[in-house]
């Protein structure tokens, strides 16, 4: 085929709007990347909480997870009964920690624990995430 005279005459262009497309395209999946990786796995803080586990379970609809409940004593009247606590909600994601749990309810513990920024569905309801769990025996004097 002969081109016209009309799109011979126009100049060439070095715009090449597919090679422009394709870079915004790579820009904007390594932005979302970005963004959930601090979203989700980025670890924000960590460390320890000490508290009475009151309850741990499992549930959820379609994906299960371990769920637990610690009362932080903050006040105490005597040496047995909490005037003033604040509760610590946690995830675990790992069968093992959430096995030995299960067997420990209503005893003090202490817990090593991850924050991340954001939840997932399958990771558990709380940003934060416990990796470890130690059982604490503790005496308390009149």
């Amino acid at each position: 085929m002969k081109q016209s005279n009309y799109e011979a005459s126009l100049p060439k262009s070095s715009f090449n709007l597919k090679k422009y497309l394709g870079i915004l395209f790579l820009f904007i999946l390594l932005a979302c990347g970005i963004y959930v990786y601090f979203k989700y796995y980025f670890t924000y803080s960590n460390g320890n909480r000490f508290g009475l586990l009151q309850k741990f379970s499992r549930r959820g609809n379609v994906f299960k997870t371990y769920e637990g409940e610690m009362i932080l004593n903050l006040v105490r009247s005597n040496a047995t009964v909490p005037l003033a606590s604040e509760k610590f909600y946690f995830s675990v994601t790992k069968k093992a920690v959430a096995d030995q749990l299960m067997t420990i309810q209503g005893r003090n513990i202490t817990v090593s624990y991850k924050e991340k920024h954001g939840t997932l569905p399958w990771r558990g309801d709380t940003q934060y995430i416990v990796d470890s769990v130690q059982v604490e025996n503790l005496t308390f004097s009149k």
